[in-house]
């Protein structure tokens, strides 16, 4: 995410009201039982839950030339800390919470200026696809990172696949909508159903991809499954998880985080380590599993493949 700076920063560009006002609720509920999680109990019990619910292995992977080369992060890293606001703002809240998520049966909605739309279920959307593994870094905006081995299939196959009309420039995610199982919507954190968007030519990018899965098995409940998005070179908010509508549009659409905080969150979110967030400097992350901060690399280290989608951008303006 590329970030204006601000000389003065007014209360109304640090943090959204309904933002604030949840979070201090929750950490008052969690105060309370916090004693419980402390002295060393807490990660090994996560670990454990993120194993309670064997994942079926996927078959016949291919391997992808897009993958990095970097020292992967564990199973038990990728899958306990997590931001999933859907079942809460705490990073343990959705392996705690994630068994509540119905994945199957799972359709998504194909809507917009496209040749072919209606509800597609999930079994019909993969199946012309081959999956293959990349192995991806996850930068996040709270400056941590990891690197995952993803499985999944390039965004560009579906969009070629539906047929997209001359007035399509963008494509809008949407997140499902189901409160009992996705508790955090019970709080006006964001306004749900969380949305997120790309512009035609990121969608088409051969980067861009529709993750099913990661370190070789089905994508568990607290990383977006069954289906979500996954671009590398943006910060983590833009890969939307839990997909359930898929909608080719002729303007710009309105994603989440644009909307609850315009002068945090644009709509790019491209990874840019030389201009600080209003709240914390963007030049170096803390890769997860690790004590001593990385430089953090312009567009998340893969700027020789997408750089020049921005070429004569106002990178600051458009952040």
């Amino acid at each position: 995410m590329l970030i204006r700076k601000h000389n003065t920063i007014l209360p109304s560009e640090i943090t959204a009201e309904s933002v604030y006002r949840e979070r201090r609720r929750f950490l008052g509920m969690a105060a309370l039982g916090g004693a419980a999680l402390s002295g060393g109990i807490l990660l090994p019990a996560l670990h454990a839950l993120a194993e309670t619910n064997p994942l079926k292995p996927l078959a016949d992977l291919k391997k992808s030339p897009f993958s990095s080369n970097e020292k992967l992060n564990s199973y038990e890293d990728i899958t306990t800390y997590n931001n999933f606001y859907e079942f809460g703002i705490f990073k343990d809240d959705p392996v705690r919470k994630g068994h509540m998520l119905t994945t199957n049966p799972w359709s998504v909605e194909i809507a917009g200026e496209a040749e072919l739309t209606g509800n597609f279920q999930l079994e019909d959307i993969l199946k012309p696809h081959t999956l293959e593994e990349r192995i991806y870094r996850l930068r996040c905006v709270e400056a941590w990172s990891m690197v995952i081995p993803w499985v999944g299939f390039p965004l560009a196959e579906l969009i070629k696949r539906f047929k997209p009309t001359s007035k399509a420039k963008f494509v809008e995610f949407t997140t499902l909508y189901n409160p009992q199982e996705l508790p955090g919507q019970k709080y006006k954190v964001l306004d749900w159903p969380y949305v997120e968007g790309l512009r035609m030519d990121e969608a088409m990018h051969p980067l861009t991809l529709l993750a099913v899965g990661l370190y070789g098995k089905e994508l568990p409940n607290q990383n977006g499954a069954p289906i979500r998005l996954v671009v590398p070179w943006k910060y983590g908010f833009k890969s939307i998880k839990s997909i359930v509508k898929i909608t080719f549009r002729e303007t710009m659409p309105e994603t989440s985080w644009h909307r609850t905080n315009p002068g945090e969150y644009g709509f790019y979110a491209n990874v840019n380590p030389e201009v600080s967030h209003p709240r914390w400097s963007q030049a170096r992350e803390r890769r997860i599993g690790e004590f001593r901060k990385r430089e953090t690399l312009p567009f998340n280290g893969y700027a020789e493949e997408v750089a020049h989608l921005y070429s004569g951008m106002d990178l600051e303006k458009n952040f």
